[in-house]
């Protein structure tokens, strides 16, 4: 069913979250929500106001600053029948919870013989752009997707930000959840209705016919825009909007590309190893004899990321860069 055929209400990626843990914990009382300052304060960017106040402590609970154990606990819970929703501050922080995400999160249920369910959903942000230094400026769901055994989730839009993390929450495996810092005011027509989206099924966010442009979360945005300007100058741009980067629709994307013979991937992990490396190798394997171009890749400099504004600027992908590389394909 299109998007028009539903009714919806315009809302904004931070309050589309809120609301859907909010239904989702109304409907599932084993559903609760851990981690620093998620009671009280809403968590680090203030998403989960007021859901404290209706679920109170014990569904809403403040943990110490320790990812490790705050990881280390969900899994626990979500081992023995909860479904936990953790929030990690900063992706960047995830490398302390390092162990539990490597040898316990994503092992377990393959240890198990697939009789462990493990419906646990790691929130966390990607951030760039907003000035904050190395440590709490970078992305980092390439990383946690080299892992085998956890989902990756990667929302961009109001829309697909509740059917990914509906689904997220009532999967029985492990899921990786990143949002974008960028994209939490974005807003957007949101179906009003209880629905999901299929981990691991992409969007075609906007359909075209000269070139073809793979995007995740920020850059979709700045893809989309790209794609607004190019086709005032009569070039017809196909954008779409991953989702999921493990596992990866890769039938979706790499259709797209033998469709219109050209592709463009961006993202905001680094070039070297980055997730745009890994679509553009998918694509090339798959629809190579159909590619008039080769598959051009658009990312992160391998250098942390400055805490100057005018050095991170540097670094960044925004929309006229997205253009230009579009340009190279004509």
């Amino acid at each position: 069913m299109s998007l028009a055929s539903r009714e919806t209400e315009e809302m904004a990626v931070r309050d589309v979250i809120n609301q859907t843990l909010d239904e989702e914990m109304e409907r599932d009382e084993r559903v609760y929500i851990q981690g620093i300052d998620v009671h009280g304060r809403g968590g680090t960017s203030n998403i989960l106001k007021g859901l404290d106040e209706k679920y109170g402590r014990e569904r809403v609970r403040n943990t110490p600053i320790s990812e490790v154990s705050i990881v280390g606990s969900a899994l626990g819970a979500a081992a023995t029948g909860m479904r936990p929703v953790v929030e990690i501050m900063y992706c960047g922080f995830l490398g302390v919870a390092g162990d539990q995400l490597l040898n316990q999160v994503a092992k377990m249920r393959y240890m198990f013989g697939g009789k462990l369910d493990l419906p646990l959903v790691i929130r966390t942000k990607n951030v760039m752009g907003a000035n904050a230094a190395a440590q709490h400026s970078q992305a980092l769901h390439h990383w946690l997707a080299a892992i085998p055994g956890l989902k990756v989730v990667c929302t961009s839009t109001p829309e697909d930000t509740k059917g990914l993390f509906k689904a997220a929450i009532r999967s029985n495996d492990p899921i990786m959840l990143f949002e974008h810092g960028g994209v939490y005011n974005k807003t957007g027509q949101v179906p009003v209705e209880d629905y999901t989206f299929e981990i691991g099924e992409a969007a075609v966010e906007r359909e075209g016919e000269d070139v073809t442009v793979v995007a995740t979360q920020a850059q979709l945005w700045n893809a989309l825009e790209a794609a607004e300007q190019l086709g005032e100058e009569g070039i017809s741009v196909e954008v779409v909007n991953p989702r999921t980067i493990s596992p990866l629709d890769t039938e979706t994307i790499a259709a797209s590309a033998r469709k219109t013979g050209r592709c463009v991937v961006v993202d905001d992990t680094p070039l070297s190893y980055g997730t745009q490396s890994q679509i553009a190798a998918d694509v090339s394997e798959e629809a190579f004899f159909d590619l008039d171009f080769p598959v051009q890749r658009l990312g992160i400099p391998d250098v942390p990321t400055p805490f100057s504004p005018s050095l991170e600027n540097e670094i960044l992908v925004d929309t006229d860069d997205i253009v230009d590389a579009i340009l190279t394909l004509a």
